[in-house]
């Protein structure tokens, strides 16, 4: 069973599912025939946003209600032809080609996949943006700081299975080859769709190579995940910001660290400090600083405006305080923990090698059912 198939599966126990979709399916008729209205109306088609956001719309649910036909014409059939090999026939020929149909007809009748659950949902306008990823070391110091380094290297890895790339804006290293803090740019298709729910505290459980009597530490590590934001999203008065330049710190090339190259960027207004300091050029210093400067605030619009409507869950990291433990990964049971949807899997290594996929798709099938099953808000 796969881990759609698996939450699928509980929310039908109750019914919760098929509910939710019958609801879903239920507005989006009455929302195509608005579109489709709206559509005809010479004002509206005017207007090129309007006509262009209402043309993704209608594609939309013109695909979400061929895909249930498609679901309803499969179960007909196999209802159909479970009942003509109950009744029997005297052509045994037709008999035995209808029995090799019903495997077929069992896959399409179950496949309320992925795709289709995505189209029973509210257009995700986010999940096909960059994103900006920090990483910061928490309580634990040097081993802290080492499993911060970890996180950074497994997300690498992880970008490059899924064919995106990566670039390091700022790094901060720590003492033993770890890093106290390193923000990055995750750039190409789905890259917030893939990387979403990553962001909360991951905490680690080993024994340091320090620990002389093989006593077991839990240190932690913070991770936001930030999708990126146009300039014409977020604009940024030049007044209201306070650029300070300086000389880069750790390892580097000749001109990193003899030359103000690291550029600072205080947002006076909000209190919001960025710095970048791992290219050699202060002027693309200071335009990284200020794409993540954007992202940070294209953040807090985003968190604001989720909390004026009452979203059901905070998917990305909002405070200072970050206290949601999202994972463990304990080294000496090989087990990596995630606590959102109480999944355990005992392939540590793999998934500290970029091995993701399949916490993600659980993680992502639970968000979906959550959304789905949830209190229906905007345009299904």
């Amino acid at each position: 069973m796969t881990p759609l198939d698996a939450s699928r599966a509980r929310a039908e126990e109750g019914g919760d599912f098929l509910a939710a979709a019958e609801r879903r399916l239920r507005e989006a008729r009455e929302r195509l025939e608005e579109v489709r209205k709206l559509l005809s109306d010479p004002a509206v088609v005017r207007n090129q946003n309007s006509c262009r956001d209402l043309g993704r719309e209608l594609s939309r649910l013109e695909k979400l209600l061929e895909a249930e036909r498609e679901h309803a014409k499969a179960r007909r059939d196999l209802a159909d032809s479970r009942a003509i090999l109950e009744e029997g026939a005297d052509d045994p020929e037709f008999l035995e080609m209808v029995s090799a149909e019903i495997p077929r007809l069992e896959a399409a009748a179950a496949s309320w996949g992925a795709e289709f659950e995505e189209l029973l949902l509210p257009a995700d306008e986010q999940a096909e943006r960059d994103i900006i990823v920090e990483i910061r070391a928490g309580t634990g110091g040097e081993e802290a700081a080492l499993f911060a380094a970890d996180l950074y290297r497994m997300y690498a890895r992880y970008a490059e299975r899924k064919g995106l790339c990566h670039r390091a804006l700022d790094t901060h290293p720590a003492a033993g080859g770890g890093v106290k803090e390193v923000v990055f740019q995750i750039t190409g298709p789905r890259a917030f769709g893939v990387f979403r729910y990553e962001s909360g505290v991951h905490r680690v459980q080993r024994v340091p190579e320090t620990e002389s009597q093989g006593r077991i530490h839990t240190s932690a590590a913070t991770v936001a995940v930030l999708p990126e934001a146009e300039e014409v999203e977020v604009r940024i008065d030049p007044a209201d910001i306070r650029v300070d330049v300086y000389r880069s710190s750790g390892p580097g090339g000749q001109s990193v660290n003899t030359t103000d190259s690291a550029v600072r960027i205080t947002h006076v207004p909000t209190g919001i400090v960025v710095s970048c300091q791992d290219e050699k050029s202060q002027h693309k210093n200071k335009a990284s600083a200020l794409k993540v400067l954007r992202a940070r605030l294209y953040e807090k619009m985003r968190a604001e405006r989720e909390a004026e409507q009452a979203a059901a869950r905070k998917e990305q990291i909002k405070t200072g305080d970050r206290s949601e433990k999202i994972r463990t990964y304990n080294y000496p049971q090989n087990r990596v923990t995630d606590h959102r949807i109480n999944f355990s899997t005992y392939r540590l290594e793999e998934v500290l090698d970029g091995d993701l996929d399949e916490l993600v798709e659980r993680s992502a099938a639970a968000d979906r059912l959550r959304r789905l099953t949830g209190p229906a808000s905007g345009r299904p």
